[in-house]
Order: C-alpha cells, then sequence, then structure tokens
C-alpha cells in the first residue's frame, strides 16, 4: 500500500514537474517586455538620457534632432538595424540591451557604460513601450542561427572577395570597400533620408560591431530600413563567412591607432611633387580623429569624414606633408573657401549627404525612397544624386610664429592676438593657396607662393601633398629638432561643406627629425686599430723572414763569450 502512495506520488510529482516545464517554456516564448516596474524603472532612464534625441515620444524628434546624422532611431516604427533576428523582425530584449551598452561608433548614439545591468535591461524594456508589435504574441521574435566561425584562410578570402563582386556589394561599399561604389550617393533609408555605406575599410566605425562574428550576424540579417539586405536565404553559411573574411582583410585589425604626433623624416634627393605620394614611403603613418565644428556658426555636427593620415618629410630646402582621407565621390567642380557664408537655416537640415532626386535639400521626404529589390542580386533603380556646388577642400594650419611656450592660437583658424599660417586647397583648383587667420570672420590672402601641392582622388580616397620652403619669408620656419603645433579641416563638397561648416583636428604636433650625422669617433678608432694590425702582422713578417730569436739576435742563438772562446 506505502508502495502504491510512493509510486502515484512520484508519477503526480513528475507530471507536475513537467506541466510546469510546459508552461515555463510557453511562457518563455511570449512577448518579453518586463514587468510594469521595470518598464516605469526604464521610463525614468529613457527621459535623462535618450529623449533628447529620440524624443519624448519615442519618435525620433528630440530637440536635438536637427543636429545629428544619422537620424535617431524612431522607435514607433518597431524597426532596428542591429539584431540577431530576421530581416524586418523585432530585436530580442538582448539585442536592445547590447546596443544601449555598446552604442553605435561615429555616429551620435554613444555607448553606455556607467549604466548599471538593471538600468540597461529596464531600459530596453520600457523601450518596447513604444510600439504595440512588442506585445503582440504572434511577433515575438526567434534569433536566426548563427553557426560559429570556421577558420580564415587565403582561400576563403579569395572566395568572398569573388562573391562580394558578384553578389553586387561593390556598388554600394566600392572595390576596396571605402563606402565609394557607383550607387553609394543615390542611398537613401526608408525615411528618405541620405544614408552612406559603411566603409568596410575603417573597421572600428561598424555599427554593430567590427569583430567577424558581428560582421557575419550583418551579412544574415541585414540592417532593417536601409538598402543592406539579408544574405541568409541567398547565401550559405560558408559563403557568408568568406565574404565576412574578405570584408576583415580590407581593414586594419589593430583600430584606427590614434596619435597626437607626425614625424617629419629626412630624405636625401630634392622632394619632386611629380613623384606623388612614392616620396613619402620612408616616412611613418600617423591618423588623426576629425571631429565636426560645433563651435561657431556654420556648425557640422557629423562630418563624413572620421579621420585623416598623415605623412611628412623634409630635404634640405622644404618640407613636404601628404594627408588623406577616404570620401565618397570627388567633388571636382564649384568652388570651396573657409571664409564661405553657412545660412543659419543649414545647421538645421540633416548632414552627411546630399538629397535623392527630387527630394528637399535638407532630407524632407518629397519623394518615396526607390524599393528595396526582392531579389538582393537585382538592381534597385536608384535615383540620382544631384550635383553640389560646392568641391571637396583641405586645410593644413600652423601658428604664424613659433611658439615660444605651451600656448597655441584658438584651434578654430587663430586668433586676435596669434594669428594662425592656413594652408588651403581647393580641390576644384590646381594649387593651393596660402592665408592668414585670425579667426574664422578674419581670414585674409596671404599667398606669396611658397605653398605648392598637388591632389589626386583615387577609388575612394583623396590624397594631397603640401610643399613649401622651412625657411620662408611669411610664416614660422621648420628646423631638425623642432616640433610645430599642426591642424588640419576637411570639406566635403557633396555634403555641402564650406566655411565654418566642415571636419577639423585638434591641434597636434610635427616633430622634424635631425639628419643623423655619422660620428667621426667610430672611424678613427676602426682605422686606429686597422694600422696596429697591420703594424703587428709587418712585425711578425720580418721576424719570422729574418730568423730573429726570442732575444731579438739574428739565427735565435744568443751570443755569448764563453761560447765564442770554447
Amino acid at each position: 500500500m506505502t508502495a502504491r502512495l510512493l509510486t502515484r506520488g512520484c508519477v503526480a510529482l513528475l507530471f507536475t514537474a513537467l506541466s510546469a516545464g510546459t508552461m515555463g517554456s510557453v511562457h518563455a516564448q511570449g512577448p518579453d517586455v518586463g514587468t510594469e516596474a521595470q518598464r516605469e524603472s526604464g521610463r525614468t532612464v529613457y527621459v535623462k538620457y535618450c529623449a533628447q534625441c529620440h524624443g519624448e515620444k519615442g519618435d525620433g524628434q528630440g530637440y536635438a534632432t536637427p543636429h545629428l546624422y544619422p537620424m535617431p532611431r524612431d522607435f514607433t516604427a518597431a524597426r532596428f538595424k542591429v539584431r540577431t533576428t530576421p530581416n524586418g523582425a523585432l530585436p530580442t530584449h538582448q539585442d536592445l540591451v547590447n546596443i544601449i551598452r555598446r552604442g553605435m561608433p561615429y555616429s551620435s548614439m554613444p555607448a553606455w557604460p556607467e549604466l548599471s545591468d538593471q538600468e540597461v535591461s529596464d531600459l530596453a524594456y520600457f523601450i518596447t513601450t513604444f510600439s504595440p508589435d512588442f506585445s503582440n504574441p504572434e511577433m515575438v521574435p526567434k534569433p536566426v542561427e548563427l553557426p560559429g566561425p570556421p577558420s580564415t584562410s587565403s582561400e576563403s578570402i579569395e572566395l568572398g572577395k569573388k562573391l562580394y563582386e558578384e553578389t553586387g556589394c561593390l556598388k554600394c561599399h566600392g572595390n576596396l570597400g571605402r563606402g565609394d561604389g557607383p550607387s553609394a550617393p543615390t542611398l537613401v533609408d526608408e525615411f528618405n533620408h541620405p544614408i552612406r555605406a559603411t566603409n568596410l575599410a575603417q573597421s572600428w566605425t561598424f555599427r554593430g560591431g567590427s569583430s567577424r562574428e558581428d560582421i557575419f550576424r550583418t551579412m544574415s540579417t541585414g540592417f532593417n530600413g536601409t538598402p543592406m539586405p539579408s544574405f541568409a536565404d541567398s547565401l550559405s553559411p560558408e559563403q557568408r563567412w568568406a565574404i565576412t573574411d574578405f570584408i576583415v582583410s580590407l581593414s586594419s585589425s589593430n583600430g584606427p591607432g590614434y596619435t597626437n604626433l607626425v614625424v617629419a623624416k629626412p630624405v636625401q634627393d630634392a622632394i619632386d611633387l611629380a613623384n606623388g605620394v612614392a616620396s613619402f614611403e620612408s616616412a611613418p603613418v600617423a591618423r588623426f580623429p576629425i571631429i565636426g565644428q560645433i563651435t561657431e556658426p556654420g556648425r557640422a555636427f557629423y562630418p563624413p569624414a572620421t579621420s585623416v593620415t598623415v605623412q611628412a618629410i623634409y630635404d634640405t630646402e622644404s618640407i613636404a606633408l601628404l594627408v588623406r582621407w577616404h570620401d565618397m565621390s570627388a567633388e571636382k567642380a564649384g568652388k570651396n573657401g573657409p571664409s564661405l557664408p553657412v545660412p543659419p537655416e543649414e545647421e538645421e537640415s540633416v548632414p552627411g549627404a546630399a538629397p535623392a532626386a527630387g527630394a528637399s535639400p535638407f532630407g524632407d521626404a518629397e519623394v518615396a525612397a526607390p524599393p528595396p529589390a526582392a531579389d538582393p542580386f537585382a538592381e534597385a533603380a536608384a535615383p540620382a544624386a544631384q550635383a553640389s556646388e560646392f568641391s571637396d577642400a583641405v586645410a593644413i594650419q600652423i601658428p604664424s610664429l613659433v611658439p615660444s611656450d605651451a600656448r597655441k592660437p584658438y584651434f578654430i583658424f587663430g586668433d586676435a592676438q596669434n594669428s594662425v599660417d592656413l594652408w588651403f586647397f581647393d580641390l576644384a583648383g590646381q594649387e593651393p593657396v596660402q592665408l592668414a587667420g585670425r579667426g574664422s570672420a578674419d581670414i585674409a590672402t596671404n599667398d606669396i607662393g611658397d605653398v605648392t601641392g598637388v591632389a589626386s582622388y583615387d577609388q575612394g580616397e583623396w590624397s594631397v601633398i603640401f610643399k613649401r620652403p622651412l625657411r620662408t619669408t611669411s610664416g614660422a620656419p621648420f628646423a631638425p629638432g623642432q616640433f610645430m603645433p599642426v591642424a588640419f579641416s576637411v570639406w566635403d563638397g557633396f555634403s555641402r561643406e564650406r566655411g565654418n561648416r566642415r571636419g577639423l583636428t585638434a591641434w597636434y604636433s610635427i616633430y622634424v627629425e635631425p639628419q643623423v650625422v655619422p660620428s667621426a669617433v667610430g672611424p678613427m678608432v676602426r682605422t686606429a686599430l686597422l694600422i696596429l694590425v697591420i703594424e703587428l702582422a709587418v712585425i711578425f713578417w720580418v721576424r719570422r723572414s729574418y730568423g730573429y730569436g726570442a732575444r731579438g739576435e739574428l739565427g735565435g742563438e744568443p751570443s755569448h763569450p764563453a761560447a765564442t772562446r770554447a
């Protein structure tokens, strides 16, 4: 009897456990929108940190929105770029947590490492309140299968390059992944806002992560609301991993490697501009971040260029700097200049790219975006981009006088007490000009022909060389062993940048590395040792040849009177 009761009890307990497990599984598959307390806690965090950009209603219309590019996410549309779910699907709760924690590099969406795990989780739950889709049991997100990475090989990279071309990736991203494909200037998102193709040659700028796993995920899920499709149904996992490996090969794996110093290397031959970038092979590369000019009217809150690389060399007469940056297109027509005015209303525009044909110059949705192709290999009809009236341009800025202390001129083109020497190159022209700056409102021509240069554009990259005498009648001289402050500005004509609307760097330094003069001590010591060796060799030879013995007498036998008498 007892055995029966125990058996029945065990069966009942097992049934209860299975039922509970089943109920738990059903509950886990339902909408994960948190508790009311969690959402309310998330609301507090949202109002404090997020509403300024995403708006109190979550519609992406915060008071900072006009100054941001890309536009802040409209949570009411329930379309999210970075996900582990299929294209067009909602993100999981963990997807939201990840993007809040990590942010979106090189955009207006920062990372939030200072928030606790609970705050981030609660904030993610609150974001689900902006769209009823998150509470719809039929729209519960289910992650796609993301198999682990195979080993990278030269064969997989070569296959990835072939697939990159065959699938049309280069039409947006370009041959070298610099975001300069023929379709790049025409791209818009679902709201008809201009959007730029990712620069695959700079993996540290990838939104959603730059690891192989992150890139594979993006290849598999696509970016909702953008021209970037999902390839989960059209490419096998092996093919997606191959393209991933090729993309990884396009960029340095060590990040941007930003520094604060350009080292000018001495060269023996006279600098010849006709040799182009080949003259700079011996010079180390320095990369500097570009930030938006957001201090003075004409502001650029999000310049398209994210960095410049700089190399420097000098000969006995001149110094030359090579400045390079990636640009979606080369604007060689129109005009540009550091003094061109920018209407105040343009600070309220959507920056970053020119509008599609028929659209407002400020990105208003006057025409519909081109419909996405059902087949990711097929081409959607893209509108032609309007030509900008402004050209691309670049400038180098140094103090007019060598600083005697740590104080530098104001970094936005100098000030009344400390002027700057501006080497400005409108890339619609043939030569740079020299200007004197005492602030952005006081820039005068000071061109005496000292600064010369050449410029070229190739596959998404500008290469601009400036050359100036080491010692000049106007401007600070460069001398070996000397540090000189330097700053850079870049104007993107396609984005209508000119005047104060531009990207710029902070002050950095050029160090003119002295030539290595061979020391006279070394050769003198070597010569003395050689002479000593020769002398010892001669003495040894004479001794052997004439038979001098140990006592220095001919024949080697000692000479002694007693021996003679015997």
